[in-house]
Parts: C-alpha cells; structure tokens; sequence
C-alpha cells in the first residue's frame, strides 16, 4: 500500500510567522530603532564607520562588480554600502525608507563629491519597478535588510529588476543581540523572545520559486560603543524596555559582567554568522 506524498512546507508561510511572533517581541516604545530620526541615523552611521569595515569590504569583494556596473542597494541605510561602492561602479540606486538614514547618505555624497548615488525614499514592499526605478541592475543587493513580511513577493521584485545577479546577506545563526534579548525578555516582560527568521527560511522560499542559489557562511562582528559605563546602561535599558526599577537592575546586573574598556570608550561585542545567498539570473 503506497503512502500519502509528505506535503512540502510553505516557507513563505514559515517566514512570515516569524517574522510576525519576532516583531511581537519587540519594544514598542523603543525609538533607537526609528530611522527617520536624525539623531538614530547618525548613531548608525558612527557605529557602522567603526565596526562594519571588515563586513563592508567583505561584502564589496563578493560582489561581481565593474566600472560599468548599475548597483540596485535594498535597504541602504546610511550609505554603508552605497557611499563605497560609488566610486568602483557606474552608479548606485539606493531604496531607503529612513528619512534620516537617507539625510545622512545625501550629506556624506554631497561632503565626498560622489555624483552618481540616486535615493529612492520607500521601503521595497511599496517600490513601483517601472516608476521608481531604472531597472534592469547588473547588481541587485540587500545586507542585513529583509524585514519584509511577504518575503516571496520581495524576491520576486528583486529577481524582476535584475539582468545580473541577486545578493542576499542574512542571519543563519541568532545574532549577537538577539542572543541577549533571548537571556533577558522572559525575566523582563513575562513572555519568551522570538527571534526573526533565518537564512534557512530564505533557501526554502528561494527553492520553492525554482531559484537554486549559491550560499556562502561569513564570520560577523558586532559592537557596542559609548563614551563610558552609564551611557552604555542608559541604551540597554532603553533597548530591553526596562521601565522599572526591578527591571533596570535585571539589564544592569547582565550588560556590567560583558562591558570592557577599550581607550576612552567601554564596548560590548559579539560574533553572529552571516549567510551570502546568491543566484544568477536566468537569461
């Protein structure tokens, strides 16, 4: 008697859950994270300029670049990628939602005479191809950016405006921070953490669309600067959502133990992996 075929899991599906459990995780009075603010961006753009080079080189090195290449950059940021990546190819065309992450971009092009970076002010869901944008791109790229629910439609998009090839950068393991929320939010919040979803959910949505990317594991570096020991509590308190006093001895009592002095700064720093998901685009 043969048996019933095992139905295939939707990761489309499985990606969204978790990413809707991972976003019920979250603070949500916690403005570090908005990125229309100036002041978040800059914060960003401080920290990535001192702790992101190796990934940003690392990156840029995986790329198939040429002097004639047109870079699509998902999810921007502050230029981390764009403003390097200017002056090895054509031209760059960054989509970023952050009114403040985009005002720093522009004043770092304008201040290092960079011409050819084009900012598309909007997240990747509400992208129109044809009227945002001047596709095809020999290089369509998003680092540390997938945060879209219907990650399947995101894919397509990018697949769509590509005549080259697609890069992805993602979390295979918890990442460093999100390690730390996981030892903590249950003791803060009463409920457990969800992390968001990995680069295993990525294959699967990418496999089930008939795309068979190319994955690469890199090493991740992640760190955490202040001026001193205060400022640095005063920003995981804020971060983990402690509003008590309970709850910022509970933050205190586990970020004192991780804090080292390096110069005139305290740091905290940890390790994640890093998937480079990659495929070409079929002619």
């Amino acid at each position: 008697m043969s048996q019933a075929p095992v139905p295939h899991p939707d990761w489309n599906a499985i990606w969204k859950r978790r990413q809707e459990l991972h976003e019920s995780s979250k603070v949500t009075d916690d403005s570090t994270h908005n990125w229309d603010k100036k002041e978040n961006a800059e914060r960003y753009d401080k920290n990535a300029k001192s702790q992101y080079d190796d990934r940003v080189r690392m990156t840029i090195a995986a790329l198939d670049i040429t002097p004639e290449s047109r870079v699509l950059d998902i999810g921007a940021g502050p230029g981390t990628l764009a403003l390097p990546l200017a002056p090895l190819v054509r031209e760059v065309t960054a989509v970023e939602p952050g009114a403040g992450m985009v005002g720093v971009l522009r004043k770092h092009a304008e201040r290092e005479g960079i011409k050819n970076i084009t900012c598309v002010q909007k997240m990747w869901e509400d992208v129109d191809l044809e009227r945002d944008l001047a596709g095809p791109y020999d290089i369509v790229v998003a680092s540390l950016s997938l945060t879209m629910h219907d990650i399947r439609e995101a894919l397509q998009k990018m697949d769509t405006v590509s005549s080259g090839s697609v890069h992805l950068f993602w979390f295979a393991d918890m990442a460093f921070w999100e390690r730390m929320d996981a030892d903590l939010w249950e003791q803060l919040h009463g409920r457990p953490y969800h992390p968001g979803p990995k680069a295993d959910c990525l294959f699967g949505v990418l496999y089930q669309m008939g795309i068979y990317p190319d994955v690469t594991m890199l090493p991740m570096a992640k760190e955490y600067r202040f001026g001193n020991r205060d400022e640095m509590l005063a920003f995981f308190r804020k971060r983990f959502g402690a509003k008590t006093p309970e709850q910022e001895r509970i933050v205190d009592e586990y970020i004192s133990p991780k804090i080292r002095r390096e110069g005139d700064e305290v740091v905290i720093a940890g390790d994640s992996t890093l998937a480079h998901i990659r495929w070409k685009k079929k002619r």
